[in-house]
């Protein structure tokens, strides 16, 4: 990994919006599923996954989804068990509930807070299969009380035929009965306009590839989605007291993702920097995925050394990265400062991967730097909030003279009149409130 100071380094962001014929192929994709449903889905369906099926195939069986079980060791099981256990209960402590304030005079003021109807959840099938994905997608939509959550994924994973067994059984174990084989900007059209064989969702989540990622964007105002993820990122803010090999580790464990991924280290510690270094190229001979992690760290990896603690946390700020890990000596003490990063892993043993898979919080977080002003998935991203007002005859006549004036200082008559012809209707006229 290459060294730099914090003035040389210029961590060159990307936002993926695909060439223009990717732009272009989607956009007819799209057009074709909004219109043709069914018959668009299938014939893209054995267009790019090679996979040939009629309308009453597209659904996955329960008998498909018990047979997995058997294709999967029971140690899975167990540990799918357990994270959603965690998962389940971090997110349960997030939601919230309706609410009303009754004034004196009548006037109620107040929130309704309810559950989206129905959720699409997408599931890659491309390099690699992510079962802790389902469970992060699925989790927080099942606590804010989603009645329809639907899975859609492609009907081959990672080039081998049908969906992997471990997808499945996180599917089944998250409780998502309902399932299909499609993927691609195909399948995120069909859940946002909907086919013969696919009732249309509210909102679409989940992660997948450029076509996906555009679909999305191009579906989103027909429906909502939950961002246009970039390329996994972690940074590592650490002191002397690190242990090199530890740090490797984790900075590795992002690089592994794809070519893009972003590990990065920051010390004011040379000789953490130096051995941190050494410790990379070493454990990098030793990864399976070595191409791809040595691509990412060559690309956009650094060890940045800074000249104090205080400027590292400037540089974590600026960078406002996915994953953030405090190895220090005190890291509660640093993390009152640490003002943007998606999510935070205190101490040497809070490594990345706890947080990916099995503490609880989500590991859907903002990427490319923007964790400056969004989160984590959570619950909240599952509801919807009306507001809810009651205004009393008195909290009128108290007020409407005041609400006129508002509404002629911004030219909406028709608003002031809204308002003035209740007051004379009350006996109220002869005050000035009708005055013009």
């Amino acid at each position: 990994m290459k060294v730099v100071s914090s003035k040389d380094f210029k961590l060159e962001r990307e936002v993926e919006y695909g060439t223009p014929e990717q732009n272009q192929a989607v956009k007819e994709i799209v057009a074709a599923i909004k219109k043709e449903g069914d018959t668009a889905l299938l014939r893209y369906t054995e267009q790019f996954d090679r996979v040939a099926l009629t309308p009453n195939q597209l659904r996955v069986t329960p008998e498909e989804l018990q047979a997995a079980y058997g294709r999967v060791e029971q140690s899975f099981v167990s540990a799918i068990q357990a994270a959603a256990a965690n998962i389940r209960a971090f997110h349960a402590r997030q939601k919230r509930n309706s609410w009303m304030d009754l004034q004196p005079d009548g006037t109620i003021l107040g929130q309704i807070i309810r559950p989206l109807k129905r959720v699409g959840v997408y599931v890659p099938g491309g390099k690699a299969a992510y079962p802790s994905s389902v469970l992060m997608n699925v989790i927080p939509a099942q606590i804010a009380g989603v009645p329809e959550i639907v899975m859609v994924t492609p009907p081959s994973t990672g080039g081998k035929e049908g969906i992997d067994p471990y997808i499945l059984v996180a599917a089944a174990e998250a409780g998502v009965n309902e399932i299909y084989r499609v993927g691609g900007a195909q399948a995120v059209a069909a859940l946002a306009f909907g086919t013969e064989s696919i009732a249309p969702v509210d909102k679409i989540c989940g992660p997948g590839n450029i076509y996906v990622a555009l679909a999305k964007r191009e579906v989103y105002g027909a429906v909502d989605i939950d961002s246009i993820a970039g390329p996994s990122e972690i940074v590592v803010l650490a002191d002397e007291t690190a242990e090199p090999a530890y740090v490797a580790a984790d900075l590795l464990s992002q690089a592994e993702h794809d070519e893009m991924a972003s590990a990065i280290l920051v010390t004011p510690s040379q000789s953490l920097a130096d051995n941190v270094a050494a410790e990379v190229e070493r454990q990098l001979q030793e990864l399976p995925r070595q191409e791809i992690a040595r691509s990412s760290v060559e690309n956009y990896g650094a060890i940045i050394v800074v000249e104090s603690m205080e400027e590292g946390i400037s540089v974590v700020n600026r960078l406002a990265p996915e994953h953030l890990e405090i190895v220090v000596e005190d890291p509660m003490g640093l993390v009152g400062s640490i003002e943007n990063a998606g999510a935070i892993f205190l101490g040497a043993y809070s490594s990345e991967p706890v947080g990916d898979y099995f503490a609880g919080p989500n590991h859907i977080i903002p990427t490319n730097g923007t964790a400056r002003f969004s989160s984590p998935v959570d619950v909240d991203d599952f509801i919807k909030k009306s507001s809810l007002i009651y205004y009393s005859k008195e909290a009128l006549l108290r007020d409407g003279k005041t609400i006129i004036e508002l509404a002629r200082r911004e030219g909406l008559e028709g608003h002031a009149r809204a308002i003035e012809i209740r007051i004379k209707n009350e006996g109220k006229g002869g005050d000035g409130y009708g005055e013009q």
